[in-house]
């Protein structure tokens, strides 16, 4: 769990850095798109290994609503933020398990959810959901071919075709389980894990805002010239 943490941390900073100060460099874009695989096992993994399943779900709530404003700032846009979306993949963990042995109530539980996902908009949508029911229903070894078969999809509907370099982290994580198990010597304290999304997002968008308002550019031209 350490070492899924820690690689969804920073390949997700890496994502952020490179759209706001790289966009032209596709490189960081490509690494960060393994951001939300380790996301998504680290909530199905918390689904199964948390003591309370209901301090779990308001811990993501609040997550996902203090990082709601910093995820507008920073990138301008009009959807619900990832954590958003996950806390919704997490109520749908929970319901299907709820509703366990009614096979039509859990289909249309998840046409339910991913039209949400799809319309509201949430971030990433129907495909995060989906990512979660992989990593949630899928044995490991198969994980790949599935996810492998998400891509595929979502390059002729959604036209991603940067996306796909996510199932890189899914190769990892299952073919390579030696490095991720040395990644578990790495110490992440709790609080980091919990507030590393709205605080990371809050500083990338007041830095970001600063390096880019002209005063700070002329401040930093004048430095330059003295």
């Amino acid at each position: 769990m350490i070492a899924i943490q820690v690689l969804a941390m920073l390949t997700m900073l890496i994502d952020h850095i490179g759209l706001l100060w790289f966009p032209e460099n596709v490189v960081w874009r490509i690494i960060g798109r393994l951001a939300l695989p380790f996301y998504a096992l680290a909530i199905v993994l918390g689904y199964y290994r948390t003591s309370n399943l209901d301090r779990y779900l308001k811990r993501v709530a609040w997550i996902a609503l203090l990082s709601q404003l910093p995820y507008q700032f920073a990138f301008y846009r009009l959807e619900v933020n990832t954590v958003g979306t996950l806390f919704v993949c997490l109520l749908l963990l929970r319901l299907l398990d709820k509703w366990n042995g009614k096979p039509l109530l859990q289909v249309l539980l998840c046409l339910s959810l991913a039209g949400l996902l799809e319309f509201m908009p949430f971030s990433y949508g129907a495909y995060a959901a989906l990512l979660v029911l992989i990593y949630r229903y899928a044995q490991n070894q198969s994980f790949v071919v599935f996810h492998f078969s998400l891509e595929v999809v979502s390059i002729f509907i959604k036209e991603w075709f940067i996306q796909p370099f996510s199932i890189f982290a899914t190769i990892l994580m299952v073919y390579v389980p030696d490095f991720m198990r040395s990644l578990e010597t790495i110490k992440v304290p709790r609080f980091v894990w919990r507030s590393f999304y709205p605080l990371h997002l809050t500083l990338i968008a007041i830095i970001y805002y600063a390096t880019s308002s002209e005063s700070f550019k002329e401040i930093f031209r004048k430095l330059s010239f003295s």
